[in-house]
Parts: structure tokens; sequence; C-alpha cells
């Protein structure tokens, strides 16, 4: 059995949007293991004693639609308490034999890194809510173009990695997939990082899929992200691939379970050990749509 518990505060207002991305967040980290199926979700909601019940009661919609509707899982039941700060989370479980645990600190020389997921929706979300708080520092974009990244950032931190799981199981042999972590708080720095924790090996990213817009408010606002150090909500599953397995893998993802996919960048040994280097010609390819 592997379970997770993760709580954390709104960056969105709408309810029922929240409600899925919390549970995305929750679930992630149990995929993240490669496991396949989420036996069922309890629920925790800290509001505020003002809170408006359709507040509440769409936070609760949101999470039941993902769990449901897209993992075909359950809520099985949850804990709601009065709370200064809103928080919204809870814990997940799930079963998977443990010959078939997928960790995330082994990695081997050569191995590929593949990302499901672009990064930047923490600049995106930032750009969210000066647009409703602050507005006129963001005159120098586009109303439409942030409100088209908003839209598709939210769309990806809706998103389950279930189906990177599912297309992993497809393998008898799952061993050509060394590592395996969600990318949230660290960012793609952070978590590669700690792929590397273990090992005499270093790490180079050489691509990086991004959400339109995220590199200049990032750079507007001094979001970390020539260091690849954004921290993520709700991000892509990364993987640590045998590089003889990667491109086979990679189109599997793609044409059999409909998830997008980058190579991001190699393990070697051609630095410090456990040093994670962002190429000097790093590629920086923008998303625009699923």
């Amino acid at each position: 059995m592997v379970k997770n518990i993760d709580v954390f505060t709104p960056i969105i207002d709408e309810p029922e949007i929240m409600g899925e991305i919390a549970a995305a967040n929750v679930t992630n980290d149990v995929f993240a293991l490669n496991v396949p199926e989420i036996s069922g979700m309890l629920v925790f909601l800290g509001i505020k004693k003002n809170t408006p019940m359709y507040v509440a009661e769409g936070i609760l919609v949101g999470i039941r639609n993902f769990i449901e509707n897209k993992i075909d899982s359950k809520v099985l039941g949850g804990h709601t308490i009065y709370s200064g700060w809103p928080l919204i989370g809870g814990e997940a479980s799930g079963f998977v034999n443990k010959d078939k645990i997928i960790k995330k600190n082994y990695v081997e020389d050569g191995d590929t890194l593949i990302l499901t997921k672009p990064v930047g929706n923490q600049a995106i979300m930032a750009a969210y809510r000066l647009q409703k708080n602050n507005p006129d520092l963001l005159k120098a974009f586009s109303k439409e173009e942030i409100d088209k990244s908003i839209d598709l950032a939210v769309e990806y931190m809706t998103m389950p990695l279930q189906s990177v799981v599912k297309a992993i199981h497809t393998y008898e042999d799952v061993s050509f997939v060394h590592s395996m972590t969600d990318v949230s708080g660290f960012g793609l720095s952070g978590h590669l990082k700690e792929m590397l924790q273990n090992s005499k090996l270093s790490a180079e990213i050489k691509k990086v899929p991004i959400f339109k817009l995220a590199k200049e408010v990032a750079y507007e606002f001094g979001h970390k992200f020539d260091e690849c150090e954004m921290p993520e909500t709700a991000g892509g599953m990364l993987l640590s691939v045998d590089h003889e397995y990667a491109e086979e893998f990679s189109e599997r993802l793609d044409n059999e379970f409909h998830v997008s996919n980058w190579t991001v960048g190699s393990i070697d040994n051609k630095d410090d050990p456990q040093r994670v280097r962002v190429s000097k010609n790093v590629e920086h390819v923008e998303i625009t749509e699923i």
C-alpha cells in the first residue's frame, strides 16, 4: 500500500477548479511511485467560519469530479475544520506489487530524461492573481494571451498522471524506468537533483517546455526561470529512462495514451556529483495547447 497526505492553500478563486487541482496534487505523489489505481481518497478541508457555503461545496464537487470522472476512483470520506487559513487536500492510497515500485533516487549514466507537462505554472498563476489585484503591473502583456496561458495551465494542473503509469504497466519488465517523480515545489531542477542524491552522476537540462508568457512574466517578477527552480503545482512526471528504451516509450506515451512528453535532458558524469546543469544553449519550447 502506498499512501500520500497533502494539504495546501488555494491558488485560484474558482472553487471547483481548486478542488480538482487539490485532488491532482494529492494523487500525483501516489502515481509517482508507479501505482496504477487510486483505491480511494479522504478529503481534508479547512475553512473560515464565514466562508460561503457555495465555496466549500464547490471545492468538494471539484475533488469528487477529479476522483470519480478523471481517475475512476472514489471519495471515501473526510474531515472538515474551521481554520484561519483555507486548507485543501487529503489522503490518497493505492496498491502496487513491491517489485514494480519506482522510486526517485536511482539513475544510470546515459539515461534520457522525459517530462510530461510544461513548466512555468507558478509564473502564470502569479499573472492570474495580478490581473485581479494589480492589473497595472501587467500593462506590458496582452490580456488575451495571459488568459489563454492561464486556461492552459489550469488544464494541465487538473490533468492526472495516471496515464503515464498505465503506459509503464503495459511493459512486463518496468526496470527500464530507473527513477520517477512528479515535479512540484522544488521545480524541475530541484526534483532532478533529488534523482541524483544517491549517485556520483550529474545531469544536464537541454530542453524545457514552457507555458507561453511564463518566461516573460518570470523575468518581470523575479522567478527563478533560468535556473529551472520555479515551483510547480500539480506538475508533470519526470522520468529517468534507459536511453535504449526512451524513444519507443515516448512514442507509446504519445500515440497510445495521448500523453504529451518532451525529452528534456540526460544523465551523465561530466560534472560534480549530483550537480544539475542547465545548458547554455537550452531550448525553450512554448506550449500553447494540450
